[in-house]
């Protein structure tokens, strides 16, 4: 037997894994490794190469229009390797073409067409191989092509959902940054120059906001080689097991954005465990590819305990009541599913909420920054003006007096 390098994470705390094994295949292997709750990442045949990554993330429209085309060919009749030829004579992007082509030579060689598309897993991710393996599998592939390109639209909305709550105050805080710096680095010198010159004591604010555009234009560089060292220190931390950890817990804490970040992650683990539970993947399956594609490693934590005790013979309710993500209709709706037999009709049904709750608390939540953020700029400059302004009205008044 062949004798297998293997990469994983423990689902019980997240825990990398790395080992050797032999095993008859990788299939088998993958399931020894889910019994010892062991999520495999990759798994390589010892003294082959890794498999080369070639093309890479495909955009969404892109993704569901091909998924869609598919879909109609193969429900047409059309023989895999021909719509698979089709497909990518017709691809206008480059990565996508190319793949698209290695994967009709795979499969032209006896492959499957979901091993095929694995091996190029920045094209197609895992939860989108193992549905179109159980297509393969229940003879329904034209079926479950049709649900991965809703589930890929859908995937989108949220995408751009999540965009739009952190992209806005982004850019106007960049906005303020930069205007406070040109404020501060060739407005106020101006100033400066022309209250030297009158040999008057200066106002506390306006003495108080000179000094800091001394300091500023004195230490330019290093500020900015700070905040360029913060921002990949950051991105840095938030690669760490711990740094994401704590970066995505405070997320969901937050006031506003937090309550945003929830119901867009329990509509996207409620649209996957849904298409993938209608498509034939166990629930087991579905919860650990679920867990991998959560965007947010708390829910990813929870879903992989709530794997872990649905192994052990209890209800998916259950261990998702014990989350502080999940609110309890969440929980009464699984509940229902689970004894009605209808778990994925509820998740649908779930997901189709919260997505429309996550697009109007994002609508919402950009309404109650758009203010907010003016004000806080407009205050901030506005002392700004007052504070050089001060020294000014005052000359005026004695002026005036001495007249």
């Amino acid at each position: 037997m062949p004798n297998y390098q293997f990469r994983g994470r423990r689902s019980d705390n997240g825990a990398a894994v790395l080992g050797e094994r032999v095993a008859p295949s990788k299939q088998s292997l993958a399931a020894a490794l889910r019994e010892e709750r062991i999520v495999p990442v990759s798994i390589v045949e010892k003294g082959q190469a890794a498999p080369k990554r070639i093309g890479g993330k495909v955009p969404a429209k892109t993704l569901a229009l091909f998924t869609r085309q598919f879909s109609v060919m193969i429900d047409s009749g059309l023989p895999l390797i021909q719509c698979l030829s089709i497909m990518s004579e017709q691809q206008e992007h480059k990565g996508f073409k190319q793949v698209l082509g290695l994967v009709r030579e795979d499969v032209e060689a006896g492959a499957t067409l979901a091993d095929s598309m694995g091996k190029h897993p920045r094209t197609f991710d895992t939860l989108f191989v193992n549905m179109v393996a159980a297509g393969e599998a229940g003879g329904i592939l034209d079926i479950i092509l049709r649900r991965l390109a809703i589930f890929v639209e859908k995937a989108a909305k949220l995408k751009r959902a999540v965009i739009g709550a952190s992209i806005y105050p982004a850019v106007i805080i960049l906005v303020a940054i930069v205007v406070i710096f040109v404020i501060m680095l060739w407005v106020i010198p101006v100033f400066a120059t022309l209250f030297e010159g009158l040999n008057a004591t200066l106002p506390l604010p306006t003495r108080i906001v000179m000094g800091t555009s001394s300091l500023i234009a004195q230490f330019i560089f290093p500020i900015i080689a700070v905040f360029v060292l913060t921002i990949f220190g950051f991105r840095y931390y938030y690669k760490t097991d711990g740094g994401r950890l704590v970066v995505d817990r405070t997320l969901l804490a937050l006031p506003i954005m937090g309550t945003v970040l929830k119901k867009i992650a329990i509509a996207r683990f409620s649209r996957t465990l849904s298409t993938l539970l209608v498509s034939g993947v166990p629930i087991l399956e579905g919860l650990d590819i679920t867990a991998g594609t959560a965007g947010n490693v708390v829910l990813e934590n929870a879903l992989l305990r709530a794997r872990r005790e649905v192994s052990e013979g209890k209800t998916l309710a259950e261990p998702i009541k014990k989350t502080a993500i999940f609110p309890p209709m969440v929980t009464s709706i699984i509940t229902v599913g689970e004894q009605t037999g209808e778990l994925d009709q509820m998740l649908e049904k779930l997901a189709d909420y919260y997505e429309e709750e996550a697009d109007e608390a994002v609508a919402g939540m950009l309404a109650l920054l758009e203010p907010v953020m003016i004000v806080l700029l407009g205050g901030v400059i506005g002392v700004i003006v007052v504070s050089m302004y001060l020294p000014i009205f005052t000359l005026i008044r004695e002026l005036a007096t001495r007249g």
